[in-house]
C-alpha cells in the first residue's frame, strides 16, 4: 500500500500519506507508562474516530490519547495505559471496543471507551497496525503496514499473525519459493516486509473491503481467511470506501482520487473530484447526502449518490483524517485535535 513515501517519511508509517502535507512528526512510542492526562488532548494530533451509539462518540491520536464526547465539542480523556500513538478505534457495541496503533499496539475497553487495557504490544515488528474490526465479540482482525495481519478468535486474548501470500505478485511468489529454498532465514525475514501497506478494513454487512497501497482493493466473504482482489483501477493508495444508499461503492484515495463502483464493484468509473488533495475518509450524513474528509482542509459533498461533489474547504486549512456524522454534525479528527466541520447552509 505504501512502498514508497513521495513526501516526507514520518513514524506514521501508514498514516504518512493522510496528513504529509503538514509535515508531521511524533515522539516516539513510549508502552510502559501511561497516557498523561491533559487539558489540551482535544487539540492535539487525533487520527481517528468512532461513534460508539447515538450519545457518544470516541477519538484517538498521539502520546496514547483515547478521548470521549456526548456532543463533539467538550472532550473527556480516558484512561490508557500506553502513550504509544494510536491509529484508530473501532466498538463493536456501545460497550466492547478495541484502538490499535504502533508498536503493533492492541487496547480493548469492556466500559465503552472509559478505561483500557493492553492485549497485543510488539515493538520488535517495527509496524503500526492502522485498522481493527471485529465480526462478533469473538472474531477480531486487525491490519497496518507492509501487510500486517492480526487475528483473534478469543476476543483479544491472544493474536495470531497471518501472512497472505495471495497479495503477491507472481514473479514475488517465484522469488519467495527460490529464497526460501536457499536460505530461510532470508526468506523469513523478506515476507515481513514484501506485503503492500494495508491501510483500511471496512465490513459491509458480511463482505469486509481491504484497502492499502499500489491501488490495492479486495474483498473477502469468510472474514479475511482469503481475499479477492478487484481488477486494478489505478496505481495509487486507498485510504477508505463505503457503500452509498444505492448499493454503489465510494473509494477514495490520492491526489483526490474517487472511483465509483456499481454492481457490487464490477465495473468502476472515476469521478471528479475538483481537488488533487488526499482524500483519507467517506462519510454518510443525513438526508442521503456524502462527505469526503481530506487534506488541506478539503470536505467534498455530495447529494447525487457520489456522482458529483462540490467543494467545502475548511478555513484552517488542517488535514480532516476521519469523520462521523454525531448530532446532525460532521465531526472529525485532524491535526489540531477534534473538530466541528464548517459546512454550507444549503
Amino acid at each position: 500500500m505504501k512502498r514508497i513515501f513521495p513526501v516526507i517519511v514520518s513514524i506514521f508509517l501508514c498514516q504518512t500519506m493522510v496528513y504529509a502535507d503538514a509535515n508531521l512528526v511524533s515522539g516516539t512510542s513510549m508502552a510502559t507508562n501511561a497516557s498523561m492526562k491533559s487539558i489540551l488532548a482535544s487539540k492535539s494530533l487525533l487520527l481517528g474516530i468512532e461513534k460508539i451509539s447515538e450519545d457518544k462518540v470516541v477519538a484517538v491520536g498521539e502520546y496514547g490519547h483515547i478521548l470521549l464526547s456526548t456532543d463533539g465539542e467538550r472532550w473527556q480523556q480516558a484512561n490508557v495505559p500506553v502513550q504509544t500513538t494510536l491509529t484508530s478505534v473501532s466498538f463493536y457495541n456501545d460497550m466492547l471496543g478495541w484502538a490499535v496503533g504502533h508498536d503493533a499496539t492492541i487496547l480493548h475497553t469492556n466500559d465503552g471507551g472509559k478505561s483500557w487495557g493492553v492485549q497485543n504490544y510488539q515493538p520488535e515488528l517495527e509496524k503500526p497496525l492502522l485498522d481493527v474490526v471485529f465480526k462478533n465479540p469473538l472474531e477480531g482482525l486487525a491490519i497496518g503496514a507492509y501487510g500486517l495481519v492480526l487475528r483473534t478468535t478469543d476476543g483479544g486474548k491472544s493474536w495470531v499473525n497471518e501472512f497472505h501470500n495471495e497479495f503477491l505478485s507472481l514473479d514475488d511468489k517465484d522469488y519467495l519459493e527460490e529464497l526460501k529454498a536457499e536460505d530461510t532465514i532470508a526468506y523469513e525475514d523478506e515476507i515481513t516486509f514484501i506485503l503492500p501497506h494495508f491501510n483500511r478494513v471496512v465490513k459491509d454487512g458480511t463482505t469486509l473491503f481491504l484497502l492499502g497501497e499500489v491501488g490495492l482493493i479486495a474483498k473477502s466473504n469468510n472474514f479475511g481467511r482469503t481475499w479477492q482482489q478487484f481488477d486494478e483501477i489505478y496505481q495509487g493508495s486507498f485510504f477508505d470506501i463505503g457503500r452509498t444508499i444505492a448499493g454503489n461503492l465510494l473509494a477514495v484515495g490520492l491526489r483526490g482520487h474517487i472511483f465509483r463502483g456499481i454492481k457490487n464493484g464490477a465495473e468502476w468509473g472515476s469521478i471528479n473530484s475538483g481537488t488533487t488533495a488526499l482524500l483519507n475518509d467517506v462519510v454518510f450524513g443525513e438526508d442521503n447526502t456524502i462527505f469526503i474528509l481530506g487534506n488541506n482542509g478539503t470536505v467534498l459533498i455530495s447529494k447525487d449518490d457520489g456522482e458529483t461533489f462540490r467543494t467545502r474547504i475548511q478555513d484552517d486549512g488542517k488535514a480532516l483524517i476521519a469523520g462521523v456524522w454525531f448530532k446532525n454534525q460532521l465531526i472529525a479528527v485532524s491535526e489540531i485535535g477534534a473538530k466541528v466541520v464548517t459546512l454550507p447552509s444549503n
